[in-house]
């Protein structure tokens, strides 16, 4: 029953943490424009399938 009296506080000070990073978050617009980067993903990865045609062979992986 002792452990809840550290728990509790230390659970308290994470959810704080949370919050404060969710502020910082919406203070620095990080939430503005969420579907550009799921077109981005989209469009490097034709990019980038157009990259390794030219590349020949090329193999990073040893």
């Amino acid at each position: 029953m002792n452990i809840l009296l550290v728990l509790i506080p230390v659970s308290l000070v994470f959810l704080l943490i949370a919050i404060g990073i969710f502020i910082w978050a919406l203070r620095n617009k990080q939430f503005e424009n969420l579907e550009s980067a799921a077109l981005d993903i989209l469009a490097s990865e034709t990019e980038a399938g157009d990259e390794t045609k030219n590349d020949g062979n090329k193999n990073d992986a040893g």
